[in-house]
């Protein structure tokens, strides 16, 4: 085999996906993942650590997005407003192969191991968000309540979304989805839904559904800060 190998690390993480879903995570094996991507066990190890860091590549990249939009933010964005907008913009990554991320939470969803790995980079996540706003010059504990309380709502969105493709098994990794859909009811919040709380028609989309998450969020604490 040549040594030019076009787009190696994205047919390994296609072949992988694949084997996962075909024969579950546990029976594939990274020579079976190189063979069906036409590639071989070394090119494999040159991309990834392990069968299991296909699943996670590209958590570097999403930080970058989510610190990089917050710093790009308005100068007059409020705190909440910035980490909204880092997360709305993620979630818009998320819908350009939505099909794949629904594969990939399939498989994260049967493992133990894998939930935990994947709520570590969920903290990572909310602690790029807040040094970035630290660096805009927020103070604690605001920067921090702000980019848990934008994680939190994603999380709910995140599950409602992915639970809304026909088949599709529920993001154990990202939040209850019985919480989800009692937090993410559209109602007077700013949405649309129906009564059992799913998402209905046009709105299934994960920035409009985090959208809504916020708008919840808020009126939850309006509703305790007026009780």
């Amino acid at each position: 085999m040549g040594r030019w190998e076009p787009n190696a690390r994205g047919r390994l993480a296609e072949a992988a996906m694949r084997l996962y879903a075909e024969q579950g995570f546990e029976r594939t094996t990274v020579a079976e993942i190189a063979e069906a991507a036409g590639l071989t066990e070394r090119t494999f190890f040159r991309h990834f650590a392990d069968k299991r860091e296909v699943l996670f590549y590209g958590t570097e990249m999403a930080l970058d997005m989510l610190t990089r939009a917050i710093r790009q933010a308005p100068a007059s964005a409020s705190p909440m407003d910035a980490v909204g907008a880092a997360l709305e913009s993620f979630g818009a990554f998320f819908e350009e192969d939505p099909e794949r991320v629904r594969r990939r939470e399939a498989v994260v969803s049967t493992s133990t191991e894998m939930r935990e790995r994947e709520l570590v980079k969920l903290d990572a996540f909310a602690s790029a968000m807040a040094g970035a706003l630290r660096e805009r010059g927020t103070p604690e504990p605001t920067a921090v309540l702000a980019a848990e309380a934008g994680m939190a709502a994603f999380k709910v969105a995140y599950a409602r979304w992915v639970a809304a493709a026909p088949g599709a098994a529920p993001a154990a990794a990202s939040g209850d989805s019985g919480a989800a859909g009692e937090a993410e009811s559209r109602d007077g919040a700013g949405g649309a839904g129906g009564t059992d709380g799913a998402p209905s028609g046009g709105e299934r989309d994960l920035p409009g559904l985090f959208r809504a998450s916020l708008a919840r969020m808020g009126q939850i604490l309006a509703d305790r800060a007026s009780a």
